[in-house]
């Protein structure tokens, strides 16, 4: 079970010119295929009169997903190069977009691949490099008689708490680091033993 992974702390901006023409890179971290879409409606928006908005972009962590686009440059020497700066860097959950302003004069697939790989490696320097824990979702059902025990569990184990419910059966929503997760399956499965009524499940 992978306990972490690198991402981009904060955007991040680079450029590169060549022959006229002007590369702007723009790295963000994202989390979700929406967060991309958003991202790209933005820069297409801000930069409307570019010729060429290509990008590439990595997400997730135990099953990784990814997809590279050359936006009418010829195949491969846009969102290749971009991807390939993503993957060195070992980082994922980002978004790189490389906006392309033409100069006139044609700097061939060599030259192209240059332009965007540079770019993209310039955004990531901008920014920060980050270790983020991974986080499991869990949900927590408790009697009400419980609850100084998972209070502790939940203090001991430091779980997020993303929503909870105090009633005659309370529920507790949270993200536990996923090296805590087989202790505190355990935990739970001593609770069922003792009689106590708390009842663990990974979402």
């Amino acid at each position: 079970m992978i306990e972490s992974y690198l991402t981009l702390k904060s955007t991040g901006k680079g450029t590169f010119k060549e022959k006229g023409s002007k590369f702007l890179a723009f790295a963000f971290q994202v989390a979700t295929i929406e967060d991309i879409e958003n991202r790209l409606i933005e820069i297409k928006k801000r930069f409307h009169d570019a010729r060429h908005h290509c990008y590439a972009w990595r997400l997730g962590v135990e099953r990784i997903e990814y997809r590279a686009n050359d936006d009418g440059e010829p195949t491969h020497s846009a969102g290749d190069p971009i991807l390939g700066q993503i993957k060195s860097s070992g980082i994922t959950n980002t978004l790189i977009i490389v906006v392309r302003y033409f100069g006139g004069t044609k700097l061939g697939v060599g030259g192209l691949i240059n332009a965007y790989k540079t770019a993209a490696g310039e955004a990531i320097k901008s920014s920060e490099i980050v270790k983020i824990d991974v986080k499991i979702e869990v949900s927590i059902t408790y009697s009400y008689e419980a609850t100084n025990e998972v209070q502790r569990i939940i203090d001991n184990y430091r779980i997020e708490i993303i929503s909870q419910e105090f009633e005659d059966e309370c529920a507790l929503h949270g993200r536990v680091k996923s090296p805590d997760i087989e202790p505190l399956k355990t935990q739970f499965e001593l609770f069922q033993k003792t009689g106590i009524k708390a009842r663990l499940v990974i979402i």
